[in-house]
């Protein structure tokens, strides 16, 4: 799928725009384009860079797997990739082996005269992009540069969405942590699903700084009108990172706390068992002694049922005591 739109001193151009005529208008320093496509062939890209002037190793990284975010200068262009991100909507304990995280690729290329996105999937929707673009149109006549922020914003705010859901997930942990029932095999991999989708948002988000930063020093506009956006939007990516961090340090307590509490757990119900352990010797200790086949005050009386059961009784007792008065049992 391809889109293409034309803006013609900041307004929209109604007429459809062939492929041909796409690098005039991007050499009309009135006109700039955005070009859109989605899961694109090599031949698709190649018509595409024959038209406009890409370079080969940039459309190389376009579609090259497992790429990091990043953006990379070309003789005419400037080459990005950035990753929008997601949570999809299940139960924390209940999510697959790949996690909650979903990451949508975007990629493209930044000219003097547009913009040229590629995306590997349709999980991103662009409408947002669109938006914030027409809710400033008075920015998209300082040039690409605008384009290039809108889009950029808009990704940078999927982050911040991400990164507090993440964030209530681990405030809904920490509740389980310290209530009356004793967490399970549930609570665990409720804790391993976030520090795995974690490592992966680390991984996109972190980057964005060198992204943002490497705009800022070879971005051309042609003026400073979008100098303040783009430090705006560097600081928010200083933040998301920052956020992502603290956010790792955290679930790294939560777990450490979940084994530390699980541990003292263990030491209470053992020391419970030790405790009645000691009450249920006594009666066995004393039978044993009574129930020896040598005469002993009392041997084959009464009298000595009778003192076996009170020192049973009296024994068993004051331990009982003893111990509750110290919390063991």
């Amino acid at each position: 799928m391809v889109t293409c739109q034309v803006w013609r001193n900041g307004a929209v151009a109604t007429e459809r725009i062939p492929l041909e005529r796409i690098s005039d208008e991007l050499a009309n320093p009135g006109s700039m384009v955005w070009i859109d496509l989605v899961r694109p062939s090599r031949s698709d890209l190649e018509k595409l860079a024959a038209a406009v002037g890409l370079d080969d190793a940039a459309l190389e990284d376009a579609t090259a797997p497992r790429e990091r975010p990043k953006v990379t200068r070309h003789a005419h262009h400037l080459f990005f990739m950035t990753y929008a991100t997601r949570l999809v909507d299940q139960p924390l304990d209940a999510a697959d082996n790949h996690g909650r995280l979903r990451l949508s690729r975007v990629s493209g290329f930044l000219m003097d005269g547009g913009l040229i996105t590629v995306r590997l999937d349709d999980d991103f929707d662009m409408s947002p992009v669109l938006r914030a673009w027409e809710e400033n149109y008075d920015l998209l006549v300082h040039g690409s540069g605008a384009l290039m922020h809108g889009l950029l914003d808009v990704i940078v705010d999927g982050h911040f969405e991400t990164i507090q859901q993440l964030d209530d997930g681990i405030e809904d942990l920490e509740d389980t942590l310290f209530e009356e029932r004793h967490t399970g095999r549930a609570f665990q991999r409720s804790i391993y699903g976030l520090r795995k989708d974690l490592v992966q948002l680390r991984r996109v988000v972190l980057p964005m700084r060198e992204v943002v930063n490497t705009l800022l020093r070879h971005r051309k506009t042609g003026n400073s009108a979008l100098d303040p956006l783009y430090d705006d939007l560097y600081d928010h990516v200083l933040r998301a990172a920052e956020w992502t961090e603290s956010l790792r340090d955290m679930v790294t307590t939560v777990f450490e706390t979940n084994l530390s509490l699980q541990d003292a757990h263990l030491n209470v119900v053992m020391k419970k068992l030790a405790g009645w352990a000691a009450i249920i010797a006594v009666p066995t200790a004393v039978t044993g002694w009574f129930g020896q086949n040598l005469p002993y005050p009392g041997f084959s009386n009464n009298f000595g049922l009778v003192q076996s059961v009170v020192l049973i009784l009296a024994l068993s007792i004051g331990l009982y005591a003893l111990l509750r008065s110290r919390d063991w049992i």
